[in-house]
């Protein structure tokens, strides 16, 4: 069964990679086509969250590639430099995202709500649950393992599970907000929308595949400590 823990982990992070570089690759040649209103991911940023009479929100730039998000404890937009700068189909589109995750909140979008009040067990779980599995298993001391460390160590990572699940229609809501928006605002025309929402496609398809992969190895935990149970 171990052995298909790590089969597991390596086809989803070469599956992880693979979208990972699929989706560089749509935003680098988005990146490079303006957009027919030619604003600034700051401007789009800005004129969405005010369209949404949202005026508790901050927009800024933050350093880095994609490190685009939207921090709900402070009420803030962060937008990379390039996005938040640039006036691309890319930086449109991560830009009206981001605010769509802003109007969520704004909102009291369930699904959001769900996922932050999780967080804090999240952050516990996901700090501790490796650690207990492998002492469960047997890989760090415990001798041959331990089925009731195992199970503690499970009931741990299905928490980050179930985060991860929540995840998807938070980032597909925010997605589809963000593209009624453009459009509805003329913010992109009926080709460059395709173009953006190409763009978030793959942007989601990460969330996706992490899911699958926390699914697959949560079952895979599971038949490992029914297989001890019966022994």
């Amino acid at each position: 069964m171990t052995l298909g823990i790590i089969f597991i982990s390596v086809i989803f992070m070469i599956i992880g990679m693979a979208v990972q570089y699929r989706l560089k690759s749509k935003f680098t040649e988005y990146g490079k086509l303006s957009t027919s209103s030619n604003m600034s991911g700051q401007e789009i940023a800005q004129k969405m969250l005010k369209d949404n009479g949202i005026y508790d929100v901050q927009v800024t730039a933050v350093e880095g590639a994609l490190t685009d998000h939207y921090n709900p404890l402070n009420k803030t937009v962060n937008l990379s430099k390039d996005v938040y700068e640039g006036r691309s189909i890319a930086s449109a589109a991560i830009a009206a995202h981001e605010c769509g995750h802003a109007v969520q909140h704004a909102t009291a979008y369930s699904m959001l709500m769900l996922r932050s009040k999780i967080v804090p067990a999240v952050q516990i779980s996901s700090t501790l649950s490796q650690w207990i599995i492998m002492a469960g298993i047997g890989f760090i001391g415990f001798g041959g393992g331990n089925s009731t460390i195992l199970l503690a160590g499970i009931i741990l990572f299905a928490v980050t599970t179930l985060f991860s699940i929540i995840t998807l229609p938070v980032e597909f809501d925010a997605s589809a907000r963000a593209l009624q928006w453009l459009s509805t605002a003329s913010i992109t025309s009926n080709s460059e929308k395709d173009k953006a929402a190409d763009a978030l496609k793959w942007a989601a398809l990460t969330y996706v595949v992490a899911a699958l992969a926390s699914i697959a190895m949560l079952v895979q935990y599971i038949l490992i400590y029914q297989g001890r149970s019966r022994d």
